[in-house]
């Protein structure tokens, strides 16, 4: 059995996993953290995430000492609490993108976690999503374009973005110095209805139980798959970002499509 942490476990993609895996007690004995007990505004109103309080943390990771004891005993812990947008300003991401960051790799590493897997963010890469080559290849005006994959440069537009490539980085570090697996997942548009939030957005589209399964098998990876870095989205027909490398480090296969 595998011991899983999922931090901010009220929200959408999060609850959508640990509603997942404790399908499976056979497998998984799965705990939330979190820094509030109510679902976020982003899950649907009628839909339950219910974290029993003996496998429940109320905690925002702001410290460590806290965080430490919280993921103690666990052999993975996905990491999804995060400002989800960075609407609340550079402070709000400062301590929840990048202090409650660095505080859940450490503890982790204090309390021997083996694995962490980081959601990171399409986001990460919109830069090129505004260049006139993929404009014209997500319009259907070209038929190919560079795919970019998890070794090219980064190109984040806001604060939001920039605090998920320090989590990036800090996986990296722990990784390499530390010896633990850390795998980043770069998440696509999730929404809590599976539709396409708007017209367009089908290239950077991900239905809930594509990223869930993705999650899964992050979790369930072997052990000798140290760092590394996925996208997480569907079947999108013009997807401009590398699905495969996902596929076959993983065995990740969508199933769905924008």
């Amino acid at each position: 059995m595998t011991n899983v942490m999922i931090t901010g476990v009220y929200g959408l993609i999060a609850g959508s996993t640990y509603n997942h895996l404790v399908r499976e007690p056979d497998r998984y004995a799965v705990c939330g953290l979190a820094r509030r007990r109510q679902p976020s505004d982003r899950v649907p109103a009628d839909e339950v995430i219910s974290v029993p309080d003996d496998r429940f943390v109320l905690s925002d990771l702001s410290d460590l000492k806290q965080v430490t004891e919280a993921v103690s005993g666990m052999d993975v812990v996905v990491h999804m609490a995060a400002d989800p947008s960075g609407q609340g300003g550079w402070e709000s991401v400062l301590q929840s993108n990048v202090i409650g960051a660095y505080n859940l790799f450490e503890g982790c590493r204090l309390a021997g976690v083996e694995r962490v897997v980081f959601a990171s963010s399409i986001q990460v890469s919109a830069g090129y999503r505004r260049e006139e080559a993929y404009e014209r290849f997500r319009s259907g005006a070209a038929d190919d374009v560079h795919v970019v994959t998890h070794l090219d440069p980064v190109r984040p537009l806001n604060l939001y973005a920039s605090s998920k490539i320090w989590g990036e980085a800090l996986a990296r570090v722990y990784a390499d110095v530390h010896k633990m697996s850390c795998l980043c997942i770069r998440i696509g548009w999730v929404v809590g209805d599976d539709k396409l939030p708007q017209p367009g957005a089908g290239d950077i589209w991900c239905s809930r139980r594509d990223i869930v399964q993705l999650i899964q098998r992050c979790v369930d990876a072997p052990d000798d798959v140290r760092f590394d870095v996925f996208y997480g989205m569907s079947n999108n027909e013009r997807c401009w970002v590398d699905v495969k490398h996902a596929r076959d480090v993983v065995g990740y296969e969508p199933v769905d499509g924008g």
